[in-house]
C-alpha cells in the first residue's frame, strides 16, 4: 500500500521544510502555510520514501524528511515514473501530477545542506484538484 510518511511546511521558498503531522490542501492553491502554496502548476511537491533511500546510500549526513523541500513524502508508489496527468486520490484529497523533476538552481539550500539533488530527476509536481486534511498514514490511490 502507498501511503504518505510526512507532510513538510516552510515559510520560505528555497528553503528545508519542516515535518507536520498533517496539514491541509487547498483546491488551486497547494499547501495551507506552505511557501510554495500557489496559483500554477506546482502548487505541491512529493518525494518518494525511496529516492531518500538512495540518496542515504550515498552520504553519511542524516536526511530527515523535508530537506528536498516536499511538501509530501511517500512511501511504496514510484511517483517519478507516473505520467503528467495521473490523478491520486490522498486520504480524502485528489491531485493531479503536472511536472516530473524540476531545474535545480546554483547554489540553492538544499544542495549545500545535502551535497546533492534529487528533486530534478525525482521530483514531482502537481495541483490539488479536491482540498481537505492530508495526515501522515494517509493511503495513496492512482485514480
Amino acid at each position: 500500500m502507498a501511503e504518505v510518511v510526512s507532510i513538510n511546511i516552510s515559510s520560505s521558498k528555497g528553503a528545508v521544510k519542516n515535518p507536520s503531522e498533517c496539514g491541509i490542501l487547498i483546491k488551486d492553491g497547494g499547501l495551507s502555510g506552505d511557501a510554495h502554496s500557489a496559483d500554477g502548476h506546482r502548487q505541491l511537491s512529493l518525494l518518494a520514501c525511496e529516492s531518500y533511500d538512495e540518496m542515504r546510500s550515498l552520504t553519511t549526513r542524516k536526511l530527515p524528511y523535508g530537506i528536498f523541500a516536499e511538501n509530501i513524502t511517500t512511501v511504496g508508489i514510484s511517483l517519478h515514473t507516473l505520467p503528467v496527468g495521473t490523478k491520486l486520490k490522498v486520504g480524502d484529497c485528489e491531485i493531479i501530477i503536472t511536472q516530473i523533476g524540476k531545474e535545480c538552481h546554483n547554489g540553492c539550500e538544499i544542495f549545500k545542506a545535502v551535497g546533492k539533488c534529487v528533486m530534478p530527476s525525482r521530483g514531482v509536481f502537481a495541483a490539488v484538484l479536491v482540498g481537505g486534511k492530508v495526515k501522515i498514514g494517509d493511503e495513496i490511490k492512482i485514480i
